[in-house]
């Protein structure tokens, strides 16, 4: 696993977010660079639709509610429509990058974790999105203290 170079993460609040609220509606949207691999976190209400490509080789999260428990629902779409060999190596990309994507995540928000300690021992649930049975899943990644 790479290790976030933090002086190659740049992040932006926009839209009435704050660096310590809210909780709830609290979105965050991760792109890259491949040619200086920068990362970019967005920390919105919503999505950072400009800010995804064609290649869609984004991370999106936000924070959810399941009886009345917080947690961290991540977002990865690793199909490729016509070519089930690319949908295969896009989940292996996922699978090798979202340890950083998540340090990424958890560090860009840094203070917003030291103001909510509790979030830091919250579940991680990724949604690796997919028509394609086999790499449509939903799984445990730890909790946002486990990347930091």
């Amino acid at each position: 696993m790479k290790k976030l170079n933090p002086d190659q993460l740049y992040v932006e609040f926009k839209n009435g977010i704050t660096m310590t609220e809210p909780v709830i509606g609290r979105k965050y949207t991760l792109t890259h660079s491949d040619i200086t691999a920068d990362l970019f976190l967005t920390i919105d209400q919503q999505f950072d639709y400009q800010k995804i490509n064609a290649m869609r080789d984004e991370v999106l999260a936000e924070w959810k509610l399941a009886n009345g428990c917080p947690f961290l629902y991540v977002s990865v779409y690793v199909d490729d429509a016509f070519d089930p060999a690319v949908t295969a190596l896009r989940d292996a990309i996922f699978r090798r990058e979202l340890p950083l994507a998540l340090e990424a995540i958890r560090f860009g928000d840094r203070k917003f974790f030291a103001a909510h300690s509790a979030l830091d021992c919250t579940p991680i649930w990724i949604h690796f999105r997919s028509t394609n049975p086999l790499y449509n899943k939903f799984e445990y990644w730890g909790t946002p203290g486990d990347y930091q």
